[in-house]
């Protein structure tokens, strides 16, 4: 394989995958967009479930067709396709559309679409980086992938609070939009243009859906490790509880600025640059990682929880950056290792499908927020973390 090459391409895939989506980052600019159009903090919950539900739900179903499938790489340029058409559509229809309520209702299945296509773009983004990096390597580059997408991301953040502060709402968030998908099509261009070799090891393809997912039952039941795995990241996920109304809370006790709200996305993405370049020199310790990045996230939910400063805020976000990016590194690495080739989409799947009762976290945030308020949401995101890392002591992949 040619690392240096298929390196460059993954990386300049995150770098301008990440400046497309900071702008609408569930933490801190998506709120602010569908709470101008008149948006509840239920529906702030609900977009952002929506914007991850592809990559929840879909994979299974896109493992049952790929298993048998030497090539991934024509299905995943689609997907690209797909991604920045319905992005595309979000700035089109908030730039050219009067009424707030039918831009809600736009933007609610444009991002149900970017997310569901993205349900089996995980699939075939995993499975190429398994066929093109060895397990160090793969580390590597997905470091420095999050690395220049940190920075990428970074970059938007000051685009974004430039926008904010310039233009009126909300022709700068149309904008922001338009901008940010002519910007996800440069990334998507150079992935797309990756050499993929056809995979030798190939498990045939059941005759129906029952018997797949009967045959996923089987084999959870079956290796414990993997159970381990699953139940670890499923909890894991907890950070999702309280991740979009952070910067609510922030708003409500400091009335953010546009270039606050840009500083904010700013600090969070700097945090995860800074991460990445020792995550790059753990790998390949990936449950070293992962047990990292979950101490960093209940961290980072514990200060705003006792602390509501300007300062504790900033580091508040800064944490969750190193956070999200180490469980991302510890996760994805930790299955590809306890997973045997021919399986390798069953196993993606089975970790995303797995996850998906963390759909209901953001919505579920939304509906308690005014029950319990923010420090009630940072309470229960810790106590989902901490049962996180304490299975996470348990898992020994074997290949590692």
């Amino acid at each position: 394989m040619d690392y240096p090459t298929n390196n460059r391409k993954n990386v300049l895939h995150g770098f301008f995958l990440s400046m497309a989506m900071a702008i609408a980052e569930p933490a801190t600019t998506l709120p602010l967009i569908v709470q101008h159009f008149g948006g509840s903090p239920t529906l702030v919950g609900l977009f952002g479930g929506i914007l991850r539900s592809g990559a929840l739900l879909v994979p299974i179903f896109a493992a049952f067709w790929t298993q048998e499938r030497p090539l991934v790489l024509p299905g995943l340029r689609r997907v690209f396709l797909i991604r920045f058409a319905s992005w595309l559509v979000i700035g089109i229809a908030i730039l050219t559309i009067p009424d707030p309520t039918v831009v809600l209702v736009i933007m609610g299945a444009a991002l149900a679409l970017f997310s569901l296509s993205a349900g089996f773009g995980m699939v075939y983004f995993q499975e190429l980086l398994a066929k093109l990096f060895d397990p160090t390597q793969r580390g590597r580059t997905m470091a420095n992938r999050q690395l220049f997408s940190a920075l990428g991301s970074m970059l938007s953040g000051l685009l974004t609070g430039l926008l904010l502060s310039l233009l009126p709402p909300p022709t700068n968030y149309g904008l922001l939009f338009t901008t940010s998908a002519l910007l996800m099509a440069i990334g998507f261009l150079a992935f797309a243009t990756i050499h993929e070799p056809p995979k030798r090891e190939i498990n045939p393809k059941e005759s129906s859906l029952a018997q797949f997912l009967a045959h996923l039952a089987t084999l959870v039941a079956q290796e414990r490790t993997l159970r381990l795995h699953l139940a670890t990241i499923t909890l894991g996920y907890g950070f999702l509880l309280p991740l979009n109304f952070t910067i609510l809370h922030a708003q409500e006790t400091f009335q953010l600025s546009g270039w606050m709200v840009g500083g904010l996305t700013t600090v969070q993405m700097g945090g995860a640059l800074v991460a990445n370049l020792f995550y790059k020199r753990l790998a390949p310790a990936y449950g070293t990682i992962l047990r990292l990045a979950l101490l960093l996230l209940i961290a980072a939910f514990s200060i705003p929880l006792t602390n509501q400063t300007w300062w504790s805020f900033t580091l508040a976000f800064a944490l969750v950056g190193m956070g999200i990016d180490g469980f991302r590194i510890g996760a994805t690495n930790l299955l590809l290792a306890m997973a045997p080739p021919a399986k390798r989409p069953i196993y993606i799947a089975l970790q995303s499908t797995s996850a998906t009762v963390t759909l209901l976290l953001a919505p579920l945030g939304g509906w308690l927020l005014p029950h319990i308020g923010y420090e009630g949401l940072y309470l229960g995101a810790i106590c989902l973390l901490a049962g996180a890392l304490g299975l996470s002591i348990f898992i020994h992949p074997p290949r590692l």
